[in-house]
């Protein structure tokens, strides 16, 4: 039995089984193209499908959704297959960039943390009594109106 998932090509509709290695004869005809332009856009760099011991091609999911932003702006948006490697490359490169930024930012957090606690921990207490610093995470904080607003000169809380 399989469990089929729908998959929006150009106005048409496609299914496909989930988790699984598809032949270039049942991806040509799921996306309604022929096998030969599957071909050209292995060629092209455009996909890169797993091969058999007895070289078949074999897409996974993950290359099926490729092809499916591939159609899409080839069919949708008239990009030629220049175009369509350069974004492929400029999406690839801004996926290395923000998994790089969110890297460095856990990295910034926990180095603010450990500085933080160690400086707290450090603290020796003085003539006036300081309170000790505390890290409130910003999603736990509700913040309401009332505090948003500037309050007037002279009106107490």
């Amino acid at each position: 039995m399989r469990d089929e998932a729908q998959i929006k090509g150009e106005g048409m509709t496609a299914k496909r089984k989930s988790k699984g290695a598809y032949m270039i004869s049942s991806v040509a005809e799921m996306y309604g193209i022929h096998p030969q332009t599957l071909r050209m856009y292995e060629r092209e760099g455009l996909l890169k499908p797993s091969r058999t011991d007895g070289n078949t091609r074999l897409y996974t999911d993950e290359d099926l959704e490729r092809l499916e932003f591939i159609l899409n702006l080839a069919r949708d948006l008239g990009v030629n297959i220049a175009g369509i490697g350069i974004i492929l490359q400029m999406r690839e490169r801004m996926e290395e960039m923000n998994r790089q930024m969110q890297s460095f930012v856990d990295y910034v957090r926990s180095e603010m943390l450990a500085r933080v606690q160690q400086a707290a921990q450090q603290a020796t207490p003085g003539l006036v009594p300081l309170r000790r610093p505390a890290i409130i995470p910003v999603e736990a904080r509700e913040v309401s109106v009332r505090e948003m607003r500037p309050r007037e000169p002279g009106k107490k809380k």
